[in-house]
């Protein structure tokens, strides 16, 4: 799965890039080995800015989202993707043929009560783990 002579990136993708994928990439960013593998998120129509209640949720849980901007799913950034998670947009999901793919069907967020952000969230974190002890790319010894 590595790539020679670059970090592989794993991109967490979804429509506004303004919930599901935004609290993957912090969760991955925060739990995956930074000299193994990175995490980026990114859609297909981003949002303006993160759901509020997304900010809310992973505040409680020591991740401060505010400042981050959502982003377009590039070109670029599609022929740099080695592993390609979706979440939750269905038939209109990326597909990136040199990456190796897994969609999530996750609920969006956005206009959820704080309680079913909550449960979001935790399911995210929970997939996140997986996803970083399956393929081996947590830190040595932890």
């Amino acid at each position: 799965m590595f790539v020679i002579g670059r970090t592989p990136l794993v991109l967490f993708a979804c429509v506004h890039n303004a919930g599901r994928s935004q609290m993957a990439a912090a969760f991955f960013n925060a739990i995956a080995d930074a000299s193994r593998v990175v995490g980026a998120s990114a859609g297909l129509e981003p949002a303006r800015r993160v759901h509020p209640e997304v900010v809310t949720a992973m505040r409680e849980v020591g991740f401060e989202l505010s400042n981050v901007l959502p982003r377009q799913l590039t070109d670029e950034l599609q022929r740099g993707t080695s592993f390609l998670v979706t979440l939750g947009c269905g038939e209109r999901c990326p597909l990136v043929p040199s990456a190796r793919r897994v969609d999530w069907p996750l609920d969006d967020p956005k206009g959820k009560p704080l309680e079913r952000v909550r449960e979001i969230r935790d399911e995210v974190r929970r997939r996140v783990e997986q996803l970083v002890a399956a393929n081996g790319w947590g830190y040595a010894g932890g």
